[in-house]
């Protein structure tokens, strides 16, 4: 027992930060709990801040939502950035070329800030038409057009932190990112009800309030992370120097970022077609499903992590020269995946009507949000090595392959069947949850088939 409690402290010091030698079920392990704690950290942002904005009003929740939804667009380049960051950071470590990762980290910052203007401003200025385009009403646009300004202006600091998280991660030092996210998060969660209500000496702010806390917390943790990628006793010391703009590796990080920002574009627009499918069932249909999405998110993130970890060690490892170990360390996460979500799911298909009971009590809504638990986690085996298999491809710099496979997937697949099982074959709600499972399924078996192809272990980054 002891010994598995230093193993664990070792993953929350972050003690090792090279993981291309020695034993890789031990590096999997120093990777992914700080990759699942982090994961949980990001989750809790969005719930922390509906929670405490819900006590204002519904006109407060719906502000927060549209402008959320607007949003997405920063998200998703800021995790197309990521997942790039992490691609070549991990190389250029493996390599044990450190100016070299120093050197694409200042790059990152570089463009994650141009970015971060090129979106923020104008959302910043068009405030309140974007509000107005979303459907709000006058009295939400003039009560909420703050809360979007503050929201947008803060886009560098959304930028960052996802982006330097890729960083560290890919530098082998996944704990300082977990504990950035810890700074954001616990900053966010004690100036959220502060900052809303105007307890002791703060005056009540209301939905900017929200607003405020979410940029102060976020804004910490990013000097948190610039912190650790810039002290001299890090893995990685980047220096005023590396902000030169090099073209040739901007070059490279907007090319992997497209890939990655496309995969979650993909994704996030099939999930808004299978809710617009099944809105034709009523709002007992859509509110099962979206509670039976919301547990199997939450649920899912320490696969996430492994995910995530298996990213880095195929990136160190292919930039060490070792593509054999890069290949045993993505299956061997994936197994690990497999025997996790593999509980998990036995777990939901036999209690998925007390979970569900615990958010609704409605017998439709948990009625359905039964039947999606059930379906989906019939897809779990396949998912654990799509989801890990999929990442780990992104971490050897092949972008590309996953989002073709997205696509194939989810657009041209789940959508059309979902359409076909719910619609033509009559199958309703139930249809919809099987094109997931078929789909994802499907996904797997391409992601199998393509990383034993190995065409992944040549791609120059």
């Amino acid at each position: 027992m002891t010994k598995y409690i230093r193993l664990l402290l070792d993953a929350l010091r972050g003690s090792e930060t090279n993981f291309t030698s020695g034993s890789i079920n031990r590096a999997i392990f120093l990777l992914s709990v700080p990759m699942i704690l982090e994961m949980v950290m990001e989750s809790l942002f969005a719930v922390v801040d509906v929670f405490f904005v819900a006590k204002i009003g519904t006109q407060a929740v719906a502000t927060v939502g549209l402008t959320e939804s607007v949003l997405t667009i920063v998200y998703s380049i800021a995790i197309g950035l990521s997942t790039a960051a992490t691609a070549m950071v991990s190389r250029r470590v493996g390599e044990e070329n450190r100016q070299g990762a120093a050197q694409t980290v200042g790059q990152v910052i570089l463009v994650s800030l141009v970015m971060a203007v090129l979106m923020g401003v104008p959302g910043f200025i068009f405030a309140e038409d974007i509000l107005r385009l979303m459907g709000g009403d006058e009295q939400l646009i003039a009560n909420g057009a703050g809360f979007t300004r503050m929201i947008f202006a803060s886009s560098p600091a959304i930028m960052l932190l996802y982006t330097l998280s890729g960083c560290l991660r890919g530098a082998g030092d996944a704990s300082m990112a977990m504990r950035s996210l810890w700074i954001a998060n616990g900053f966010n969660i004690i100036l959220c009800p502060v900052l809303i209500f105007g307890w002791g000496p703060f005056p009540e702010l209301g939905v900017m309030g929200s607003a405020v806390a979410t940029t102060t917390g976020r804004t910490l943790g990013v000097v948190y992370q610039l912190y650790a990628l810039t002290r001299q006793k890090g893995g990685i010391q980047v220096l005023r120097s590396h902000m030169t703009p090099d073209l040739e590796v901007i070059r490279n990080i907007i090319s992997l970022a497209v890939g990655g920002t496309s995969q979650f574009l993909v994704g996030s627009a099939s999930w808004i077609f299978l809710t617009r499918i099944l809105s034709t069932h009523g709002s007992d249909v859509v509110a099962g499903y979206t509670i039976a999405i919301r547990i199997i998110i939450f649920t899912i993130l320490p696969s996430w992590g492994m995910a995530n970890a298996a990213a880095t060690l195929v990136g160190q490892n292919l930039g060490a020269g070792q593509p054999e170990r890069a290949e045993t360390s993505a299956w061997r996460a994936a197994f690990c995946n497999m025997v996790f979500l593999a509980t998990v799911g036995i777990g939901f298909f036999l209690a998925a009507a007390d979970v569900v009971s615990l958010f609704d009590n409605k017998p439709k809504v948990v009625d359905i949000a039964v039947q999606c638990l059930r379906v989906f986690c019939l897809g779990y085996l396949f998912m654990a090595y799509g989801m890990v298999l999929s990442q780990s491809l992104n971490g050897a710099g092949d972008t590309r392959t996953p989002t073709i496979m997205n696509i194939v997937c989810f657009w041209l697949i789940e959508i059309p069947l979902a359409y076909t099982l719910d619609n033509v074959l009559g199958w309703g709600p139930p249809g919809v949850f099987w094109s997931v499972a078929i789909s994802e399924t499907l996904l797997a078996v391409i992601a199998i088939l393509v990383f034993r192809r190995g065409r992944w272990k040549t791609v120059q980054v």
